[in-house]
């Protein structure tokens, strides 16, 4: 029941690597590095790592990555760029598949090409179950539970201290220059021009309303309406993110330095007719929560508790929002308001 994960050796890889373990399960370090990989394997120095060197481009390498493990957690960034041959080894091998993405249009592409796929090959692929995205799509489903009809989810970021990984970067100059975005008004989903704009978004004590950017390029206005019946999905980010000197130029901070990120995610829920509810969770440090949602889920998967069906699902598809919310509480994952 070996769990592999693709980009090992990078910040979040790591970090995924060492919940695996922790949780005594055995794990396949991969990525493009060989000499990084070997070098994480002698460090992490147990019996229950190997290593698989295999470069994006070697379709073969990839396709038994996935055959000889039972789920693979895909890690390595730009998703953009690197998660189409990764989920289709995944399928080609009989893999589960969980990544780490952020961008909105590798999430779309999974569900829109390989649903059909992963139905056939009896696999459950859940993109972005990671700190940005998952969470949000599970709020989001907990906050709607019961509602009959949804005027709007609104999600709000609120992130101070944010290192950036290398790979962190790239995506983000990626999404800043994207001109056509995935947005979801009006009951469908859209690709095209997207005007930005600031706003309020009224977060709960010790946060407080603050000033965001609407809307912040996430994929979870792919994720959120497949469960929740929304007319409109939208994500924002606190203006002052951005605005801190370190969050660009931080591509060499220390893991404890990265751990230092402080944040709060929180779900508005607005019911056609007026009402609704709200969620929020706030905690540190976005990576170790990120890494440890995808290994408790991955170990799920591969231990026969997952959802009773296949294909490509969104995480609040694949788990049930509220038990999996409270599970990462009760490891200390955040402070959780439901």
């Amino acid at each position: 029941m070996t769990i592999a994960i693709y980009g090992a050796n990078g910040h979040t890889g790591r970090l995924v690597a060492a919940e695996l373990l922790a949780r005594d399960q055995d794990i396949v370090l991969a990525g493009r590095n060989s000499e990084a990989l070997r070098a994480l394997a002698a460090e992490l120095d147990s019996p229950r790592v190997s290593v698989h060197p295999a470069e994006l481009d070697d379709a073969g390498a990839l396709r038994e990555l996935a055959a000889g493990s039972a789920a693979l957690i895909h890690c390595a960034g730009p998703f953009t760029r690197t998660c189409e041959p990764l989920a289709r080894a995944a399928v080609a091998g009989g893999c589960h598949y969980i990544d780490h993405a952020i961008e909105p249009k590798p999430v779309k592409w999974l569900f829109d090409t390989m649903q059909g796929p992963a139905q056939q090959a009896g696999v459950v692929m859940i993109p972005q179950l990671s700190f940005y995205g998952g969470l949000a799509d599970l709020l989001a489903a907990a906050a709607a539970s019961g509602l009959p009809a949804v005027d709007r989810v609104t999600i709000g970021y609120s992130i101070s201290g944010w290192r950036m990984t290398p790979a962190a970067v790239r995506t983000a100059e990626l999404l800043i220059g994207e001109i056509d975005r995935v947005t979801y008004t009006g009951g469908a989903l859209r690709v095209g021009p997207v005007d930005i704009r600031n706003t309020v978004y009224p977060f709960p004590p010790p946060v407080g309303p603050r000033s965001m950017i609407a809307p912040f390029p996430s994929g979870e206005m792919v994720t959120i309406p497949r469960h929740v019946p929304a007319r409109t999905v939208e994500s924002q980010l606190t203006a002052s993110t951005f605005e801190e000197e370190q969050v660009f130029t931080s591509q060499e901070a220390s893991p404890e330095e990265r751990a230092r990120t402080t944040f709060m995610v929180a779900a508005q829920v607005v019911a056609e007719g007026g009402g609704g509810r709200t969620a929020h969770l706030r905690g540190r440090d976005i990576w170790w929560v990120g890494a440890l949602a995808s290994a408790d889920a991955a170990v799920r998967l591969v231990g026969g508790d997952g959802p009773g069906k296949s294909g490509v699902l969104s995480t609040a598809e694949a788990f049930e929002a509220e038990p999996f919310l409270r599970r990462l509480a009760a490891q200390g994952a955040f402070e959780l308001s439901l």
